[in-house]
């Protein structure tokens, strides 16, 4: 099973900037970031695929966030700009080993153990 290890995490200020980053121990296709709030489902927040050709979106990150990979190193970076409270949350990326193109947390089949990304007013 593919391990997965999220970093980079913390506390910012409202329209600050922070940049995630996810390490798995093996070879992945999709890669998505999830968010979940105190008291909230888990949200889709964006995906990318294999080949980094193929991003997108969760609408409240649009133009605000951008995923990425180097699958060189196994990495998938999250960096967030414009930060606001309501994208308080822990951070979890998830692994995808069949190619599947989905926004479903139950379509990933390998988890991080998530990131807090807390901003203040």
């Amino acid at each position: 099973q593919v391990q997965l290890v999220e970093s980079g995490g913390g506390l910012v200020q409202a329209g600050g900037s922070l940049r995630l980053s996810c390490a798995a121990s093996g070879r992945t296709f999709t890669m998505g970031w999830f968010r979940q709030a105190p008291g909230k489902e888990r949200e889709f927040v964006a995906r990318i695929s294999r080949s980094g050709d193929l991003t997108y979106y969760g609408d409240s990150v649009k133009g605000r966030f951008t995923i990425s990979r180097d699958n060189a190193k196994n990495t998938v970076d999250l960096q967030m700009i414009s930060l606001k409270p309501e994208d308080t949350a822990i951070y979890y990326c998830a692994a995808d080993f069949v190619g599947r193109w989905s926004d479903f947390p139950e379509h990933y089949a390998s988890w991080g153990q998530g990131t807090q990304v807390t901003v203040s007013s």
